[in-house]
């Protein structure tokens, strides 16, 4: 009777064990997925934060100049210039980043420049 109970509870202690190692390996496999899942929405959303960006920054420009037909080089890099001054970068950080003057740039941002300023006063 002894024996039996003995063998009962060293059973019953064996299979606990291997019940949380199971549970510890399906763990990290689910956990392996989530992560997986994670990283591909997190690579999505930043792909459409870029989408966007590159509409809002289309739609003012073609705000800006309605009529004007730009070469889409020119729009790209218009795009790029008004981009990097949206994120604060100095005029002459973006002259150099694009290998154009200063004048040019600030040529370029000048339409975009005025109509803030000018509600940033009536603001104010």
């Amino acid at each position: 009777m002894e024996w039996t109970l003995a063998i009962l509870f060293i059973a019953a202690a064996i299979l606990l064990i291997t019940s949380v190692i199971k549970a510890k390996q399906t763990s990290k496999s689910e956990q392996r997925e989530i992560d997986v899942i994670h990283l591909s929405v997190m690579e999505e959303i930043a792909q459409l934060q870029k989408q966007i960006r590159h509409l809002e920054l289309d739609i003012e420009i073609l705000e800006k100049q309605t009529g004007v037909q730009l070469a889409s080089k020119d729009r790209m890099v218009l795009r790029e210039v008004l981009d990097l001054h949206r994120r604060k970068y100095s005029v002459e950080t973006i002259a150099a980043q694009k290998k154009l003057t200063q004048a040019e740039v600030e040529e370029m941002l000048a339409p975009y420049l005025t109509g803030k300023e000018e509600r940033r006063s009536v603001l104010q």
